[in-house]
């Protein structure tokens, strides 16, 4: 809790696959509507979500997801993670996600972000990730800033902070 007696959230994105684009997406929304300062760190791979290039070309992650499933057409067959790797694979569980998304009303990462920067949330691309993948602040989705990670520390000063 702040001194002003507001909460206030961090949120660390640092995951960029369409299945890790929502968790701090849905919990910077709530955090917005719930009346607390929220802001969104995106770092490493979680700055694809924010880049401008790669944001509507979210996937899903099938080499290596431990939970990949049919779920919800046929929640008891489980995808052994090495089929994760036959090609077409991550295209079909993006294709079933986004489907899923559209069911819940959920919008698209984009229109995500637009959303809850309306709503105030603050969103900011890590330098030293920027600067590692050859990223500058036009790369990134207009409401972000950029901000190294000694800085975001001070914006997390007396918040709660989660990484995704």
């Amino acid at each position: 809790m702040q001194e002003n007696g507001t909460r206030k959230l961090c949120i660390i994105a640092s995951k960029g696959s369409l299945d890790m684009a929502y968790p701090p997406l849905i919990l910077a929304n709530a955090a917005c509507m719930s009346g607390i300062e929220a802001h969104v760190f995106f770092t490493f791979w979680g700055l694809d979500i924010i880049t401008k290039s790669k944001m509507k070309k979210l996937k899903v992650a099938t080499v290596g997801n431990p939970n990949l499933s049919m779920a919800p057409y046929a929640p008891s067959i489980h995808i052994p993670t090495i089929l994760g790797a036959l090609p077409g694979m991550s295209a079909l569980a993006t294709w079933m996600m986004k489907r899923e998304i559209d069911k819940l009303d959920f919008p698209p990462v984009d229109e995500f972000i637009e959303m809850i920067a309306d709503a105030g949330a603050h969103l900011y691309g890590c330098k030293m990730s920027m600067d590692m993948m050859g990223l500058t602040k036009e790369d990134l989705v207009e409401p972000a800033e950029v901000l190294g990670a000694m800085e975001f520390l001070e914006v997390a000063e007396g918040a709660q902070v989660l990484f995704v």
